[in-house]
């Protein structure tokens, strides 16, 4: 994009005396003020050329400025922070003091708050209407030369003189350091003319600051990294930055004498001016109008700031961030919501609106949307629906506002674009990451183990954006680009011929939802609402439509493949997620468009089957979940195994933290931990970490008190202590029940896989094992309760011994010497009369020909007789 220069040059206005000058424009844009080194504050009216207002009653030395429509507030060197009136032009009253030399000054954006940055190594928030109300951020620790608010005033961006951007979250009573940018801004001291300030995108994503390169960089606020860059136009320190009101502009000044404008969506500089000492560049709200001072004292008031080849840029909606890869763009990120579509239909003569009222009718029998958010509100009345008796609508029937919302598509494993990488697969496996060279991307596939494969990496021109790894093979795709279609690309690991890599490219305009590579075929889901099954080498098996869509994920494990879609819309208006689990290759259909169990307001975060074939979803929740009985048609049901805000570790409440969810292998859920707030896992490559299954059957313990703080807590210890003993029997009858819970779900679904498939002697072996183990473990509970209860236990304690598993007879007989070696009289006899009765039956089964295998296919194996 060609730059141009102004057409006519502003005049230079005298405003102050030689040193720091400041401005900026109130929010409506009526008035300018400005301040410096003077004891005189500037006040220019916009569109008159007269002389400005003066407010004589000030401080000298002022060096920042920041305005609302009734008033401004100025920062002196002095230490002061003032208070001025604009319907005045008065000094009101004095906001604060400061020991130190104040450089900064910025008001929230609802002028409730007011922030100063000062040589001193905390940052002080002053409440405008009651300045004792006085907070005071010290968790950077350093002299502070810019402070900024984003948009919507929850968070404080603090630019410090050792080179580090600290923001702070607004959102609680107190303010909380929640991050630290560096690597960005240089070390500057705190009167140094070059600039170090964070400038918010109005959109609120992202923000822009000067580069000790003479760059301007571009961060995005969700992760904090390095987006887009304002390269190759400042030979000097940037000394001023600001946005455009709509955002698509960005106006830089250096110490170069240089005043460009950049175009912010591909960051090429379409003006330059010539201006030297700039340090402040203020935009008219609404106009093509901008401001800018100098360290001479001087003001420019530059209408048709943008030549007319650009102005038309300043009259666009908001425009967005520049971002390397921007979150709202692309299929693979989803939408987060999706309008419902209105469909108009004609009036009949006697329609059901037209038996009601007329006041009440809408003029075309339907209600239009014709702002595509689903259905609209009081369009077509002939009365205003504010129209209303007793806080009630008059007429009979009421139209209510719906946004429909579809859970957005995304690939298991995998994350978003953060700065120019993101992660295309990652699993027990190994791990799939690219990043962009803006011509190109590079992709590298890790391993975990090398003795059976060994890393590669690639130059990839078709930019692939989702993966899946396997020990056979990798698989790639790239969405559509103009003419170009998508491409599914897979390449084997090993093969006995020689490697053959193979693409296959979508029909026009289809685009992949999401991928999965099982040990025997591919799944590729896709924009056009097709499940396509290809086999390892690109023969393609299966092409059919699902019935719930759009798609929203697939996995895939043996000749399995699930795919889960959006349904049927609850009260709520959200999508309620539906599950398919298909046999590809006996082309039988398991679970057939099933409810994918979530809580409400809870959405999927991943889906992938365990290491021996069981399908497991964890959600936003912490749950991780698995499907029981999932290949007996409508058997199956979802139950958890972990659910991670109950973790031990984070008991105390001092710890906060999020799971990235990877695999379940080996009975253990494996995932990444992130801290900090973060959704996703980033460079460099986190460990994996492992839990324990642990289903949620009771709150997270109660962390211990370390010391008693007074004489009550003292006396509460010491009848808590009477209760130790009480407290470990419970917790050991917990992890018990815990353990019997899980062999039992292990035990069911192990029972399903060998009535599905051809069982090894292995498998039969594991079966016996484990329904040992239950009962074992239902012994050692039943110990526990002859232990620690008396009598009045003895129900409990027979329920225990019908849960046993094993038909001979010995678990039941061992069962009677643990009741008569505490004393349990009673329910010993209980527990033979329970085994002569089961035994009784067993028999007369055989007797009349009726014995048959007995399948486990609950949690306890007993009669319903039994209980």
């Amino acid at each position: 994009m060609a730059s141009s220069v102004i057409a006519s040059r502003p005049r230079a206005r005298p405003a102050h005396t030689s040193g720091t000058t400041k401005c900026a424009y109130t929010p409506d844009g009526t008035k300018l003020v400005t301040v410096g080194s003077n004891n005189t504050i500037r006040v220019y009216k916009t569109g008159s050329d007269g002389e400005p207002d003066n407010v004589d009653d000030c401080q000298e030395q002022n060096v920042a400025v920041s305005t609302s429509n009734k008033f401004f507030v100025a920062g002196s060197e002095d230490g002061t922070l003032a208070y001025y009136s604009l319907e005045t032009n008065m000094f009101d009253r004095l906001l604060t003091r400061t020991s130190l030399p104040v450089r900064d000054v910025a008001l929230s954006p609802d002028d409730k708050w007011c922030a100063v940055a000062s040589d001193e190594l905390t940052v002080k928030l002053v409440n405008m209407e009651d300045t004792t109300n006085l907070l005071t951020l010290k968790e950077h620790g350093e002299q502070t030369k810019h402070i900024s608010f984003d948009p919507k005033g929850t968070m404080l961006a603090v630019s410090c003189t050792n080179g580090i951007i600290y923001i702070y979250s607004l959102t609680a009573d107190h303010p909380e350091l929640i991050r630290k940018v560096d690597g960005v801004i240089g070390r500057v001291q705190t009167d140094s003319e070059a600039s170090t300030k964070v400038v918010w995108h109005p959109d609120g994503r992202a923000f822009a600051v000067p580069t000790p390169t003479r760059d301007i960089q571009v961060v995005s606020k969700n992760d904090w990294e390095k987006q887009r860059v304002f390269s190759n136009g400042h030979e000097g320190d940037v000394t001023a930055l600001a946005w455009s009101p709509n955002g698509a502009l960005l106006a830089s000044a250096g110490k170069d004498r240089k005043l460009l404008i950049w175009s912010t969506k591909d960051q090429s500089v379409i003006a330059r001016y010539e201006y030297p000492n700039v340090v402040d560049i203020a935009w008219h709200p609404t106009k093509n109008l901008a401001s800018f001072t100098t360290s001479n004292g001087e003001v420019f008031i530059s209408p048709e700031f943008v030549s007319e080849q650009f102005a038309s840029m300043l009259k666009l909606p908001r425009q967005p961030a520049p971002f390397i890869h921007d979150p709202l763009e692309g299929i693979s990120n989803g939408l987060d919501k999706q309008p419902l579509p209105s469909r108009p239909r004609a009036g009949t003569p006697d329609s059901f609106d037209d038996l009601l009222d007329d006041d009440v009718v809408e003029e075309d029998d339907f209600v239009v949307d014709d702002d595509g958010a689903g259905y609209a509100l009081n369009t077509g009345r002939k009365r205003p629906a504010d129209d209303t008796t007793d806080g009630q609508p008059p007429s009979k029937r009421a139209n209510y506002a719906l946004q429909l919302q579809h859970h957005p598509p995304f690939q298991p494993g995998s994350t978003p674009w953060r700065g120019n990488r993101k992660y295309l697969c990652l699993n027990l496996i190994g791990f799939i990451w690219t990043v962009d060279q803006d011509s190109h991307h590079t992709v590298t596939v890790e391993f975990y183990d090398h003795e059976f494969h060994r890393d590669f990496h690639f130059t990839d021109t078709f930019l692939y954006d989702q993966a899946c790894l396997t020990n056979t093979g990798s698989l790639f795709s790239c969405p559509p680009k103009d003419d170009a279609p998508a491409v599914v690309f897979y390449r084997p690991h090993e093969t006995w011929t020689q490697r053959n890599d193979w693409r296959i490219s979508l029909p026009k305009g289809e685009a992949v939802l999401a991928m999965a590579l099982g040990e025997n075929f591919i799944t590729v889901t896709t924009t056009a609402n097709y499940v396509r099954v290809y086999t390892l080498f690109g023969i393609p098996y299966r092409v059919y439509r699902p019935k719930s869509s759009p798609v929203v994920t697939c996995a895939g494990w043996n000749d399995y493949i699930m795919t889960i879609g959006n349904g049927p819309v609850g009260a709520d208006g959200m999508s309620r997620l539906l599950y398919s689990i298909y046999n590809i290759k006996r082309d039988e259909i398991c679970q057939n468009e099933d409810i994918v169990a979530l809580p409400d307001g809870a959405s999927l975060k991943s889906v992938f089957f365990s290491d021996v074939g069981d399908p497991c979803i964890y959600d936003t929740t912490g749950t991780l979940l698995t499907l029981l009985h999932w290949r007996l048609p409508s058997r199956a049901y979802w139950v958890p195994l972990l659910s991670t805000s109950l973790l031990p570790r984070l008991a105390s409440g001092r710890k906060k933290e999020s799971y990235f969810p990877i695999a379940v292998a080996d009975n253990k859920f494996h995932c990444i931990i992130l801290k900090g707030g973060d959704q996703y896992p980033y460079f460099p490559r986190p460990l994996l970490s492992e839990f324990e299954f642990s289903i949620p059957l009771s709150g997270p313990p109660k962390p211990k008190n370390s010391k008693p703080t007074n004489d009550d807590d003292e006396m509460m210890l010491d009848q808590s202590s009477d209760s130790d003993g009480e407290d470990d029997a419970t917790g050991e009858s917990d992890k018990l029940i815990q353990g019997f819970m899980l062999k039992s779900i292990q035990a069911s679904q192990l029972d399903d896989l060998l009535d599905a498939t051809q069982s090894t002697a292995s498998q039969r072996a594991l079966r016996s094992r484990l329904s040992l183990e239950i009962d074992k473990t239902l012994l050692q509970l039943l110990a526990v309760e002859c232990r620690e209860g008396g009598e009045e236990r003895g129900m409990r304690a027979l329920e225990v011994v019908k849960l046993m598993r094993d038909t001979s007879g010995k678990m039941i007989e061992a069962a009677g010497k643990i009741a008569e070696r505490y004393g349990r009289t009673v329910l010993g006899e209980k527990i033979r009369e329970y085994g002569e009765e089961r035994v009784g039956k067993q028999i007369r089964s055989r007797s009349d020909g009726r014995m048959s295998t007995h399948n486990h296919r609950g949690f306890g194996s007993g009669d319903e007789s039994d209980f």
